[in-house]
């Protein structure tokens, strides 16, 4: 239970107890959990850490079930499952309002939560900024055409991107304001996609079934000087949206 000891849960937030504990829980299979032949904790301790119910625990375990990132030996434990393929790819950068115009689609966005909270390992390492730094934590729900498209959780440095707090960002554009109000510019990003299914929260606001496919990005922006400046989770509805990859061969055909 090393790893969970500085995590907590915001009671205070609308985002559902489960769903925060399941982004923990994914964190620490994807990056603290080194020994496939080793039980998760058990739902009884995972509940008492964070004292909350069982029922609670039960339900983010499960979605990670379906989603294939666990799985159940009866008698011995909940373990993990081996670690999915990472793609690298290419994709031209730009934000979400330019790309859906572009396409002659009407943009919007419901911003769900904006908080200051301390970067944990994960953030850090994208961020390349020290454990603990300060950051804000942006959870937007993104539509076309008032068909909600993808739910973007987005880290920004504090001490680069403070301004961005007194900016409604539900009018305007994230890259827009960095650029334009902040001075920044974005030179190029690194992204990685996987192919998940829908729990029930990701299902609820995209207007999807339970188990319904997503692709989930994870993006790490970067500025002309190479300085990391947005660190993204994207979960896209995969009913909704194919995404096309630019390919080309080393050395002569």
């Amino acid at each position: 239970m090393t790893f969970f000891r500085n995590k907590t849960l915001n009671k205070s937030i609308p985002i559902p107890l489960y769903y925060q504990l399941k982004e923990i829980l994914l964190e620490y299979i994807k990056e603290h959990h080194d020994n496939e032949e080793v039980p998760i904790p058990t739902e009884k301790e995972i509940s008492e850490h964070f004292e909350i119910s069982r029922p609670t625990v039960r339900q983010a375990i499960n979605e990670l079930v379906v989603e294939g990132y666990l799985y159940r030996k009866k008698a011995k434990g909940t373990f993990v499952s081996k670690p999915k393929i990472k793609q690298d790819f290419l994709l031209i950068l730009d934000s979400f309002d330019n790309e859906m115009r572009k396409k002659g689609l009407i943009p919007s966005t419901r911003l769900l939560n904006i908080e200051t909270v301390k970067s944990d390992e994960k953030v850090s390492g994208a961020l390349n900024i020290p454990l603990g730094s300060k950051v804000i934590k942006l959870t937007r729900l993104r539509f076309a055409n008032n068909e909600p498209i993808v739910l973007v959780v987005t880290y920004l440095p504090y001490n680069k991107c403070m301004g961005i707090l007194s900016k409604d960002l539900e009018k305007e554009s994230m890259y827009d304001i960095l650029e334009n109000d902040f001075g920044y510019r974005i030179a190029g990003a690194s992204r990685t996609l996987e192919s998940i299914v829908a729990g029930e929260y990701e299902a609820k606001l995209l207007d999807i079934k339970k188990g319904a496919p997503i692709q989930y990005f994870e993006s790490i922006a970067y500025l002309i000087d190479n300085t990391p400046i947005e660190y993204s989770l994207a979960k896209y509805r995969g009913d909704r949206n194919k995404f096309t990859f630019e390919l080309k061969r080393n050395g002569h055909y």
